[in-house]
């Protein structure tokens, strides 16, 4: 029982968060909602995903040729102006999500989403690692019906490796709200944080195992 015990302790230590239990579904009307359009911008188009902890997500498409910027912020969920303290009750449906900045003319949505499986458990269900409760559950949003075909057709050839069921969601995007400003670039800003050495690192570090093709020069 001791073993057990400090064994959870620790692995509360090094977690994104509070872990909220709570199994909070994404409402009907998010659900059902017709996706709502980014435009470009400058050539840039903006892509919106949630897999976990935010700070993960955010180092792993920073890597990527193409990529301008990731942000953290919140998504999918029912209540204005979302907080890190009120997305981590679970109850308010937000995910931990990031905003991808990329030039399609380097690197193209289905990609990103071949990136988005590829970099994280796709079966594990309302989390993340250690990183446990509904906001941090995946999250692939499309904004119109090519991207929600991509998305499907990627998720439908991932599956053919696993023999639970892929976990992700394929949602219509709302709206994306962007999280407080120390929670942007948090990997980069804060390596020696325990969480970021025992599990950021080292999940962005399997994806450019996976993905070497795609890194930026200065991410090998």
């Amino acid at each position: 029982m001791k073993r057990f015990f400090f064994s959870t302790f620790i692995f509360l230590l090094i977690s994104c968060g509070n872990n909220a239990q709570q199994k909070t579904v994404t409402k009907p009307e998010i659900a059902n909602a017709d996706p709502v359009v980014v435009p470009a911008e400058n050539g840039y188009k903006k892509a919106y995903f949630a897999s976990g902890c935010f700070w993960c997500v955010e180092a792993v498409y920073e890597s990527i040729e193409g990529v301008k910027e990731a942000v953290s912020g919140y998504s999918g969920g029912h209540t204005k102006n979302p907080t890190y303290e009120s997305s981590n009750t679970g109850k308010t449906g937000h995910a931990e999500a990031v905003e991808v900045i990329y030039n399609p003319e380097v690197v193209n949505f289905e990609t990103l989403v071949e990136v988005y499986f590829g970099s994280q458990d796709p079966t594990q269900v309302n989390g993340q690692g250690p990183d446990i409760g509904s906001q941090y559950r995946s999250i692939v949003f499309y904004q119109n019906k090519e991207q929600k075909n991509i998305i499907n057709k990627v998720k439908n050839e991932v599956a053919q490796d696993y023999e639970e069921p892929i976990a992700a969601e394929i949602l219509p995007f709302q709206k994306f709200w962007v999280a407080e400003d120390y929670h942007q670039n948090y990997e980069k800003n804060n390596p020696n944080n325990p969480y970021i050495q025992k599990v950021s690192i080292p999940r962005l570090n399997r994806f450019k195992e996976k993905f070497p093709e795609i890194l930026k020069d200065n991410s090998h």
